[in-house]
């Protein structure tokens, strides 16, 4: 039976695509990824302790386990320092496209291997098929108002044959 680790941020996007995943079969866990915690002031609010704590409840709701995945050293690296050059340098940066190639797709996803995952879930709004030469093909989700299949763009064959978007063939007022 496959494994799947589901990215939850507590959000209904991420839940309910765990809650897709569990009832096809698929032995399904949970984890937040902790990426920032605002802890230099800047402006925003990042509400991480009541999402974990969201992600949380709706996990034991129904019936996965659930973990806490500190990525918040390797966050500022990788997006925060991209974000800052990419400004500094004159150019419009978009750290969701990183974050997705290198947190979600690159650490989360070798996170969830090294535990005993065979692959990843999300609640982005996209689909993905395997075509005739056997390659992964990314889609539009079916709801083109939130279609997020830009932001995964730059993912290569090797992230996205350890990825499932469960929710990527609904509409948002379906979810």
């Amino acid at each position: 039976m496959c494994k799947i680790l589901v990215a939850m941020s507590g959000g209904v996007d991420s839940s309910v695509a765990a809650l897709l995943l569990k009832r096809k079969g698929y032995k399904v866990s949970g984890a937040y990824m902790k990426n920032w915690i605002n802890e230099e002031n800047i402006l925003g609010d990042c509400p991480w302790q009541q999402d974990i704590e969201d992600a949380r409840a709706v996990a034991t709701q129904i019936g996965i386990d659930f973990h806490v995945v500190n990525f918040m050293k390797e966050y500022k690296m990788r997006v925060v320092s991209y974000l800052i050059e990419g400004y500094r340098g004159g150019s419009t940066p978009n750290p969701d496209v990183i974050c997705n190639r290198e947190m979600k797709f690159g650490l989360f996803l070798n996170y969830a291997i090294k535990n005993g995952f065979s692959a990843i879930g999300t609640g982005h709004y996209c689909r993905i098929v395997r075509n005739k030469m056997g390659k992964y093909d990314l889609l539009e989700g079916v709801d083109k108002n939130k279609d997020q299949s830009y932001f995964l763009s730059m993912l290569k064959q090797t992230q996205l044959r350890h990825a499932y978007f469960p929710i990527g063939h609904l509409n948002k007022n379906k979810v």
